[in-house]
């Protein structure tokens, strides 16, 4: 569609009109609005056919701990493998990333490609490919959950790649290196004290998708025989359905306040570059 501006030039409208936009925004909030709203309503639901919240402190009652062991020991687990699955983003990912962007600009294709290779291969086929390492793996230092971290740092590699490079893109990294180079400081204060603060958005992004991800991955840990949340969630459905619910929508709610998070430090970073500083005299 087509319009004409005051000057008589013809406009390209693109973007469908307001009633259409708010038409679509509705079909697609029901889409997810309707299946959150019945499990809401599920763990409500007695077996009488009333409401209460029963389900919901029996969760928290000392009397259950026995019983809803299996998902506190997963929680521990999938916390332990978030930090280190950051810690392999922060200090593994990013530092390769600046290097390739200061140093060898001519890998930068390459190294996308293989950070965006794991959204190609189905997880169930990245598991077969990982059975004989994770085998030494245990011979080694053995079969803690721990070790699931070096397959998550695998699985986010295309969230986090994203994020950093994004953030990469809206800085002129080399300038800002060799000028701090030129002043004297290391390669170890030109990461951490100028690249890095520069970088927080793009990081804590990465860091955050990468915390979702790891709290709701479900098949590496259960093809692997590890123990993370959703498999322990998995064990505890059998027993107590209700519960399994609860905590998935605990689940659901703290992912949607990590990318709520993610949002906000965004939204601030790009109000701060925007408005403009006052001179001092």
């Amino acid at each position: 569609m087509a319009g004409l501006t005051r000057t008589g030039t013809v406009r390209a409208t693109i973007a469908p009109r307001r009633p259409t936009t708010w038409l679509i925004l509705g079909v697609v909030g029901l889409v997810f609005l309707i299946p959150i709203a019945s499990m809401v309503a599920f763990t409500f639901r007695t077996s009488g056919g009333g409401y209460d919240l029963s389900h919901w402190v029996a969760l928290v009652d000392p009397a259950n701990a026995g019983k809803y062991a299996p998902i506190w020991k997963g929680l521990q687990g999938s916390l332990v493998l978030a930090l280190t699955t950051v810690a392999i983003v922060l200090f593994l990912l990013a530092p390769t990333m600046i290097l390739v962007t200061l140093r060898f600009p001519k890998l930068r294709r390459p190294l996308e490609f293989l950070c965006l290779l794991p959204l190609s291969i189905p997880a169930i086929v990245l598991v077969v490919g990982l059975a004989p390492i994770y085998l030494s793996i245990g011979r080694t230092v053995g079969t803690g959950v721990w070790t699931l971290a070096f397959a998550y740092g695998v699985t986010v590699l295309p969230y986090a790649y994203r994020a950093i490079q994004a953030n990469l893109d809206a800085i002129d990294v080399r300038t800002l290196s060799e000028a701090a180079r030129s002043l004297g400081a290391g390669w170890g204060s030109v990461l951490f004290r100028v690249l890095a603060p520069n970088l927080r958005v793009g990081l804590l992004s990465a860091s955050l998708i990468s915390v979702a991800v790891v709290l709701g991955e479900f098949t590496i840990a259960s093809l692997l025989n590890r123990q993370n949340l959703q498999t322990a969630l998995f064990v505890v459905n059998k027993q107590d359905p209700y519960v399994a619910v609860i905590l998935a929508l605990l689940a659901l709610l703290f992912a949607f306040l990590l990318l709520l998070a993610i949002g906000r430090v965004g939204t601030a970073t790009a109000l701060r570059r925007s408005t403009p500083r006052k001179d001092p005299t």
